[in-house]
């Protein structure tokens, strides 16, 4: 049995998370001016650098907004917020997405998944189509959810990048860790063939140039996972 290196996170890292997991909680509540670097440094034993640029992250990520002369703020995360901001949301739930939540993602994915499909049957060679085997065969050998997730998410960024659309793939990259956790967990509850499945039947519709056949497979096996016999939550 393999066991994976430890890391112990960096100063910057767990200022980051202390006030993170603050923000999110409540404690400190949207508007709330936050102490100057230099009370904060104090009061938290880290070096003024340390705060100035954990506070340039929290402000990256909405959590935060720095008001040049006047202070630093706690911003609306949830209306101001970045794909790295539900990213931190799950990791203080312990991994966990509310159901609204993953809705939400997965309404978003039928959307991404159609155009990419779309387009690559409109403009993609049958050379950079056929391409899309390598993933699907890392997914059928696959051994865990873990990797399970990690090869179809690979699967659907190719399918991206081959649409010829330069912003899809860097899409798919924004919503990278909260789509692997929810494969991970959908192939935890219904089995890595699944997944292997759902992609093969993609695949096949992108092959065969059928977009009305790839773009209901989307919408009705995605809704599945939504509020069907699939569901993920």
């Amino acid at each position: 049995m393999e066991f994976q290196k430890l890391n112990a996170p960096s100063l910057k890292e767990l200022f980051i998370s202390e006030l993170e997991n603050m923000i999110i909680s409540g404690k400190l509540p949207i508007g709330t001016k936050l102490p100057s670097e230099r009370e904060l440094a104090t009061s938290m034993q880290v070096s003024r650098a340390v705060v100035n640029s954990g506070i340039a992250e929290l402000e990256k990520k909405g959590f935060v907004v720095v008001k040049p002369r006047i202070g630093t703020f706690v911003e609306d995360y949830r209306r101001n917020g970045t794909m790295d901001t539900l990213v931190s949301i799950m990791k203080y739930n312990g991994g966990a997405l509310s159901q609204e939540e993953i809705c939400s993602i997965l309404e978003v994915r039928i959307l991404f998944m159609s155009l990419a499909s779309r387009l690559a049957i409109e403009t993609a060679t049958d050379a950079a189509i056929e391409g899309l085997s390598f993933y699907l065969e890392k997914l059928k050998n696959a051994t865990t959810p873990e990797d399970a997730a990690t090869s179809i998410f690979e699967f659907s960024h190719e399918l991206s990048f081959i649409s010829g659309n330069m912003l899809l793939p860097l899409f798919f990259i924004s919503f990278r860790d909260l789509v692997c956790s929810l494969w991970v967990r959908y192939a935890t509850k219904y089995g890595i063939e699944e997944l292997y499945q759902s992609a093969l039947s993609i695949y096949n519709f992108v092959r065969a140039r059928d977009v009305r056949g790839a773009l209901d497979y989307i919408e009705t096996s995605t809704t599945e996972c939504i509020s069907g016999t699939r569901m993920i939550y």
